[in-house]
Order: C-alpha cells, then structure tokens, then sequence
C-alpha cells in the first residue's frame, strides 16, 4: 500500500510539474504553435505490434494537429495483421479517416505481442491496399510535399525505391528511427559507454537501408544515441490514468507487449518534426555496411557537400517527455 501510495503522490507531482510554466531552459520543449492552414504532409511506415514504442509514435502523431496523416503503411512479417492492430487503434482513438496499407508479409522474426489486440476486432478491415503503391501514389499527388516517417525495418522504402526511384525522390523528407552511431543498446548516457552496434531497422533489411541512403532524398536520421528514452513508472501511471480513448488503448496494448518499462524510440521520429529543438541535428556521411553497421565516414572526396545526412546524436529526455505526455494526455 505504500509503494501504491508513493507512485500515486509522484504522479500527482508529475502532473502538476508538467503543467507549470517551463523555466526558460525547459522552453524548449514547449509544443509549437499548429499552422492550422499548411499542415505537415506525413506516412508513417511502421511495424507496429511487435515492441510498443510504434504505437506510442502513431498516437504522438494523432495528437499533433501540425500533421495531416495521409496513411500508414505496415512493414515486416506478418503485415496485415499488423493494420488490422491499426485498424483498431484508429478507431478507438476516433480516426478512421486514416488509411492503412499493408506492406509484401516477410517471415515472421520475434513476438508479434500485440497479435490478440487485432484479432475478433470489428473495425477489422477484410484486406488493404498495397504499401508500396499507395506510397508512390500519395507522393504523385502531392510531389515534394510528404514526409515519410519510417519507423521500421526498410522493406517498404527499399521496394518504392526500386519501382520508381524518381518518385520516391520527390519526398520532402525522410525521417528515420534508425541506426547507431557512438552508442549501442543500453547506453543511456550515463554509465560506461556501449559501443555502436547493428540497430534492429538497419539490421532486417540492409540492402533497403544502404538503397534509402543513397536515394538522395533529405533524410533525418534519430539512432540509438538520441531515442533511448525510458517511460518509468511515474509517468507510466500518469499517463495510463488518464482514461480517455487514446491512452486506454496504448494501457491495453502496453499490458499485451508484457514488458515493464518501454524505451520510447520511434516516438522521436514525430518529436523532433513538430519540434526540431528536441533532436538538435548535425550534417553527417553515413555509411551502412553490409553487417548493417552505420558507419560515419568522410564521405566521397570529390563532392562539395559529402553529407548525405542529417544526424541526431544526442536529446533530452526531460525535455522529450514534458511534450510528448500533456500531447498524449490531452482529452
């Protein structure tokens, strides 16, 4: 009852910290104002269903009224029923106006741990469109304006590129949760140093990733050195008590992923578009090798400009969460 009594009284903290006035070095977490008549043109390419930070970024994204979602597409295994856990989540969140399409099913690789969130659900949808079509398509209509937020392993952005490479690069931007440059998994900042390793979207499918650096599109890179952003136990029981639509689905699926404490990469990815003060970045050449290593590299010597990237390699995750919670928490 005391430990109870403890979570409840630093939640009722939490919540009044997060609705004080930011101090000026806390500014920079404040939302920014929404352009109500030019809203950002944005996909996101997720493989949401597996860990539970996915569903976290498309609630972010939800949230946000600086975006208009054109869709969301799905990659990696077992696609179609990662939109049918899409499906739902739109509709308990009061947005099936959001199209949903289904990338080409790879084999399955690790836990799908929200498979039972999309199954027996009656927003189901019986099929959907074709990921890497309705991408294309969506980029036709709205040349150089679309943002793709990609959010999973590349298997979709590898096959737009090979359809129509000239189009994919008619993309404003991509912005990717992706990579490791200095700091490996489990390098918080604040321990002894981990080294770079293969980061899980790289990894699954190299030849996509190496394909999306060389497309020539702006691409925005967030890796493990900025993403690893811990929802504890305080702002876990602040955010899950607030018991609209929105957090009652991410509670429901945070209680199917069956783990404790998620680590918030994807949802910097909609962070850092709505407020790039979040995830300052740097110009940087990026190299994925074929151990799906992303390798910092001078770049090619004869070019003016050899960066072929913008890189995040460092965020605050006070910062970070005092956006992202009154965001989700908002009725």
């Amino acid at each position: 009852m005391f430990r109870l009594n403890a979570i409840l009284a630093c939640t009722l903290g939490f919540a009044i910290l997060l609705s004080a006035p930011a101090s000026k070095a806390q500014s920079v977490a404040s939302p920014a104002a929404p352009d109500k008549n030019s809203p950002e043109k944005v996909i996101i390419d997720t493989d949401i269903g597996d860990d539970i930070d996915d569903a976290f970024a498309v609630a972010l994204a939800l949230r946000s009224p600086e975006l208009q979602i054109l869709g969301i597409t799905t990659t990696f295994g077992d696609t179609e029923t990662r939109a049918k856990v899409l499906d739902r989540f739109l509709a308990e969140a009061g947005r099936q106006d959001v199209p949903v399409a289904a990338g080409t099913p790879t084999p399955p690789k690790g836990t799908f741990t929200q498979r039972r969130y999309a199954e027996n659900n009656r927003f189901a949808k019986p099929s959907h469109p074709d990921a890497v079509a309705f991408l294309l398509d969506q980029i036709r209509r709205n040349p150089g304006q679309i943002t793709l937020i990609a959010i999973g392993p590349l298997m979709n952005v590898g096959a737009a590129i090979d359809k129509d490479p000239a189009t994919f690069r008619k993309l404003k931007r991509v912005i990717l949760m992706g990579g490791s440059i200095k700091r490996g998994y489990g390098d918080l900042g604040f321990g002894p140093p981990t080294p770079p390793e293969p980061e899980w979207n790289i990894l699954n499918d190299i030849p996509s990733a190496q394909k999306l650096f060389a497309a020539g599109v702006p691409l925005f890179v967030m890796p493990l050195d900025a993403t690893q952003l811990k929802l504890d136990e305080v702002k876990r029981a602040f955010l899950f008590s607030q018991g609209t639509p929105l957090t009652d689905a991410l509670t429901l699926l945070y209680h199917q992923w069956g783990q404790q404490t998620p680590t918030l990469f994807d949802p910097m990815t909609i962070a850092f578009l709505v407020n790039p003060a979040l995830c300052p970045v740097q110009p940087m050449h990026i190299r994925v090798d074929d151990k799906g290593f992303t390798r910092a590299d001078p770049g090619p010597s004869s070019a003016p400009n050899p960066s072929n990237t913008q890189v995040c390699l460092d965020s605050n995750p006070e910062a970070f969460f005092r956006f992202l919670l009154p965001r989700l928490a908002h009725p």
